[in-house]
């Protein structure tokens, strides 16, 4: 059986939690030990006492979940206090991102722990399965942002994003058409915005037109068509994915410098980098700053600022996976399903990530060679 840790996560304004009492019942009626930090639910409004009855046990700080844990259960990538506790016996599960983050590649290796990202392991259908969850709520948010930082109060041009009748609503550039893309152009047209999509996948833009109709505009995204719709937007939204990969710089800062002032960026893909040259990290408490006029919003963690539907959202999606490792242990459970081994990133020092190991010229080891 597993010893099965929850830490309270420390990244800021991130309220989520990597096991909801419901998913600590399931590993707990399968005989596994599951030790939740004291507070760690209370940002979805679970108590320690849901956790108990749930037949989870209460520690008090990190470093006993760290310390008496076999498997670490969490929502966010470590941060550096939290990379300092891991060990070679460890299983660590999360969102980790290393593509756009060397110093946490760097000592995840020299942790030796064994270390499974939730945004790299696949389905037979070809998605990503553990990233769809918070990419839909990220999405949706994006739109809302958006909205919220046009107002002349946040920085924005004072434009309603839905306008009124006779004067009309924002021009809307969404660069990507995956699920973040696609939930974005869902609350972006409800909000009754003039909406444009950029990809350079045909299907996917045949997809959404055939979704949303006329209500959606559908470009083949090049360097110029890029440039044309980007700088004529009041708002644009940075919704590009390549799974575990840094994220391409498709809006360049001389785009950023051509476009009116007061118009808003929204960075879903932060995470990774970012798809827009001038974006930064930000947080839910200092979510914006301003380059050439331009307001930036790139929160990097925006699902924490919805964590009781976040985590519940994720939970539904990991619990399979988080049961068959606490059941079998990473490496069975990695050789028993090829798409939970293409979560593998990091085992025994070793990247088991192609992606990651180009962006870092680390080494790459096949994760059934790491595994054997």
């Amino acid at each position: 059986m597993t010893i099965v840790g929850v830490p309270t996560e420390i990244k800021t304004d991130e309220k989520r939690v990597g096991l909801t009492p419901n998913s600590a019942q399931e590993l707990a009626g399968r005989g596994h030990t599951v030790l939740a930090q004291s507070g760690s639910g209370a940002g979805i409004g679970a108590s320690d006492a849901d956790y108990e009855a749930a037949g989870a046990k209460i520690v008090a700080t990190a470093a006993d979940v760290f310390a008496q844990s076999e498997m670490i259960v969490k929502v966010k990538e470590p941060l550096a206090p939290e990379r300092a506790m891991l060990r070679p016996d460890h299983l660590l599960f999360t969102y980790l991102h290393l593509a756009a983050d060397e110093p946490q590649t760097r000592e995840l290796m020299a942790s030796g722990a064994t270390c499974i990202a939730y945004e790299t392991v696949t389905s037979s259908r070809g998605g990503l399965p553990l990233l769809t969850p918070m990419s839909q709520v990220a999405g949706r948010m994006a739109a809302q942002a958006g909205a919220h930082h046009l107002e002349a109060p946040q920085g924005g041009a004072g434009k309603l994003i839905g306008g009124v009748p006779g004067v009309p609503g924002a021009k809307v550039t969404v660069i990507g058409g995956g699920v973040v893309g696609e939930n974005a152009i869902e609350i972006a047209i409800g909000m009754g915005a003039d909406v444009t999509v950029l990809d350079r996948d045909t299907s996917v833009l045949d997809r959404l037109e055939k979704r949303f109709g006329s209500s959606l505009r559908t470009v083949y995204s090049t360097t110029a068509s890029a440039w044309t719709e980007v700088v004529d937007s009041d708002l644009v939204i940075g919704a590009v994915l390549i799974p575990g990969a840094a994220a391409p710089k498709i809006v360049s800062e001389d785009m950023v410098k051509a476009m009116r002032p007061g118009s808003v960026l929204v960075d879903v893909a932060i995470d990774q980098g970012g798809c827009i040259e001038t974006a930064k990290a930000t947080t839910h408490s200092d979510p914006t700053y301003v380059v050439h006029d331009v307001v930036h919003y790139c929160v990097a963690n925006m699902p924490g600022a919805v964590p009781a539907t976040s985590t519940f959202a994720l939970n539904n999606a990991t619990l399979p996976f988080t049961l068959a490792l606490a059941d079998k242990g990473a490496a069975q459970a990695c050789i028993d399903d090829a798409h939970l081994r293409n979560g593998l990133n990091v085992l025994d020092g070793k990247i088991t990530e192609p992606s990651v190991a180009e962006v870092f010229g680390i080494d790459y080891t096949d994760p059934l060679d790491a595994l054997a």
